[in-house]
């Protein structure tokens, strides 16, 4: 039996361990073990912009239903970032054709402006002052809930500058009224808050106008029967004139009569004065007719 050599099994044995070793060497993967699936941790930036929220709805704010002269006006408000994103009358007059119109004409220019001016400092429209005064008080009261200033202007009317978060408020020349939780920390100004509020100004609608009246002038006798006429004044206007009395005696006086006092009426409302031309052929009822519309005229206070 044959003797194996020694050093051929050493060889064998080192060969075996290089062997080894370069397998292992072969399998072991450099960099460490691959993640699957993974996410950006929270605090990154990553993850921040992941996890943002979208933009909130709009926040719908109704102010106070105004009572005007035709009708209430009501305001809803749609809020979003702080802003009036939309405005509309809920309520708004329409007790007859008259008012349907002015509403239907009126309305959409206030909604518009009180977007544009995000305040209820906005023009009332011609011809719809009340229902323009009704919905800028609501327009307040709406955004007053919101927490909002009602004015960003610096006018006499307004009480204060800017409406911005932070912002410095300045004095208005009528003090302004600071409207609470508002936006912005208060300046100084005469109130706390922004400093802003819902002055009175040249836009705020005039006064309602006074009802018709009529006055009756004194009876004026003349040579063919007393002559008196009632006028009816209106803002200061005389708007309708007529004889409750006039001549009628006889045939011929009838007949004067109906020639000449519808003209003399006509003439009347036209000068808004007595001093008005004497009718041709009725020299008489028309003098008669300029001295009691005088009378008439000097109590109305024209």
């Amino acid at each position: 039996m044959k003797r194996k050599h020694p050093l051929r099994r050493i060889m064998i044995g080192v060969a075996a361990t290089a062997s080894g070793i370069v397998l292992l060497l072969a399998l072991k993967q450099p960099g460490g073990s691959s993640v699957v699936g993974a996410t950006a941790p929270p605090g990154s930036a990553a993850g921040a912009a992941a996890g943002a929220a979208g933009a909130t709805g709009g926040q719908p704010l109704l102010g106070d239903a105004v009572n005007t002269q035709y009708g209430p006006v009501q305001v809803r408000l749609t809020m979003a970032g702080g802003k009036i994103t939309q405005a509309e009358a809920v309520q708004a007059p329409g007790s007859d054709a008259r008012s349907k119109s002015i509403t239907a004409d009126a309305v959409p220019k206030l909604n518009q402006a009180a977007v544009t001016a995000q305040s209820a400092q906005i023009d009332a429209v011609t011809g719809a002052s009340y229902t323009s005064k009704g919905y800028q008080e609501s327009l307040q009261s709406a955004l007053d809930k919101a927490g909002t200033a009602g004015t960003g202007g610096t006018g006499a009317d307004a009480g204060g500058g800017s409406v911005e978060a932070g912002g410095e408020t300045g004095a208005g020349a009528s003090g302004g009224v600071g409207a609470s939780g508002g936006v912005g920390t208060g300046g100084a100004g005469a109130d706390a808050g922004t400093g802003t509020g819902a002055g009175s100004g040249p836009d705020t609608p005039p006064a309602a106008p006074a009802a018709p009246k009529t006055v009756l002038g004194s009876a004026v006798d003349t040579q063919y029967g007393p002559v008196q006429v009632r006028i009816t004044v209106a803002d200061g206007k005389v708007t309708a004139s007529e004889a409750v009395r006039a001549p009628s005696s006889d045939a011929r006086s009838k007949s004067v009569t109906a020639d000449s006092v519808p003209k003399l009426n006509q003439a009347a409302v036209t000068a808004q004065s007595a001093q008005i031309d004497a009718v041709s052929g009725a020299s008489y009822t028309s003098k008669g007719y300029q001295e009691s519309l005088q009378s008439a005229l000097d109590q109305a206070g024209l």
